[in-house]
């Protein structure tokens, strides 16, 4: 039986394209393990698919001074070893990596016991984790088309980012049950991830009274971002992270805001979703978010707000825009063409499980 390693954590967009693999793999025949860190949110997510689990030492690469940059890289050469120590044991055909720091050693110990390894690129531009795996990849996924002349030639392909297609068949009626609301006015769903988006969060609560004289809110805050001064709000209801109902979710909502992870907004644009954007800054990140962002605005897929520019007025405005123009952003991303990134990604690992 083929053998296949799934790595990736420490977001839900690190974990979610994996899950979205699992039931193409396990029609091919694959046996599968996961590889994150101890206590990762991928522990949880992956654990609940009865997928076995191997746990690992992580350390962050961080590009700033802190303290901890002392101590991590020695959690990252402990990891290496752990990591090495679980593909020995485990002999896997090959490795699939969707990054995230714990991926690292992984990738790393696979490519020195000569297990051929793919790891998955989401945003523009690689991160660091992805940047230090590229030289021990024997393939690179890319999202973005701009990103494949950045990276070898003989080592990127345009894969677009795997779906879970549970997300495509959501149920409208269910949606507006389980949040207990009506069909007179539009839904507007906030999603910030899965740490959350503080800022986000915020700058909706501020204009929440307004909003909700022309539309219904569904917020998913993120864990321990929940306000509960508002629980009761009539056409608002908010939940840390929401799972199983998802989909029902999605297909409630007539436009949604959301953080610019690859991952999420690659989600959404599956989903025919007019949506306004909302980057992480650049003081808070490498940038990756804004690159997203914006390349979505040039293909028409989505509005784009930058944190620094948002005011109260400014918002409620591009959100009543977004609505307004709905039907053009569907248009747009109806007529991208579909590109079934799952079979795309699993026939290369076909291909180098082979080799």
């Amino acid at each position: 039986m083929k053998h296949i390693v799934l790595t990736g954590g420490g977001t839900a967009g690190h974990v979610t394209p994996n899950i979205a693999l699992i039931p193409r793999l396990q029609e091919l025949g694959y046996k599968i393990s996961y590889i994150g860190s101890y206590e990762g949110i991928e522990k949880k997510l992956i654990e609940e698919l009865g997928i076995p689990y191997y746990g690992i030492s992580s350390g962050k690469l961080r590009r700033y001074f802190d303290l901890k940059n002392f101590s991590d890289p020695f959690r990252v050469l402990k990891g290496f070893s752990q990591a090495r120590k679980i593909l020995k044991q485990l002999k896997p055909d090959v490795v699939f990596s969707k990054g995230g720091f714990v991926t690292v050693p992984v990738v790393i110990a696979a490519s020195r016991l000569k297990i051929p390894a793919l790891i998955h690129e989401s945003d523009m531009t690689p991160g660091l984790a992805n940047k230090l795996c590229l030289s021990s990849a024997t393939k690179i996924c890319c999202n973005f088309p701009e990103t494949v002349s950045n990276l070898p030639a003989n080592k990127a392909v345009l894969t677009g980012t795997p779906i879970r297609q549970e997300l495509l068949s959501g149920n409208a009626e269910a949606g507006r049950k389980f949040c207990g609301f009506n069909a007179d006015k539009p839904v507007l769903m906030v999603i910030g991830g899965s740490l959350g988006a503080a800022s986000v969060n915020d700058n909706i609560r501020k204009i929440l009274p307004d909003l909700l004289k022309e539309f219904q809110v569904v917020h998913l805050c993120g864990k321990g971002k929940t306000d509960e001064s508002l629980n009761g709000t009539a056409g608002y209801v908010q939940y840390e992270y929401i799972k199983d109902e998802l989909p029902d979710l999605f297909a409630l909502a007539d436009i949604v805001i959301s953080r610019a992870g690859a991952n999420a907004i690659c989600e959404i644009s599956e989903l025919h979703k007019p949506n306004l954007l909302i980057p992480l800054s650049a003081k808070a990140s490498r940038g990756d978010q804004i690159l997203n962002a914006r390349s979505f605005e040039r293909q028409g897929f989505s509005m784009v707000l930058e944190e620094e520019e948002i005011t109260e007025a400014k918002l409620l405005d591009t959100i009543r825009q977004l609505y307004t123009d709905r039907q053009k952003y569907i248009d747009a991303m109806a007529g991208n063409g579909h590109v079934d990134s799952i079979r795309k990604i699993t026939d290369l690992i076909e291909e180098c499980a082979r080799s």
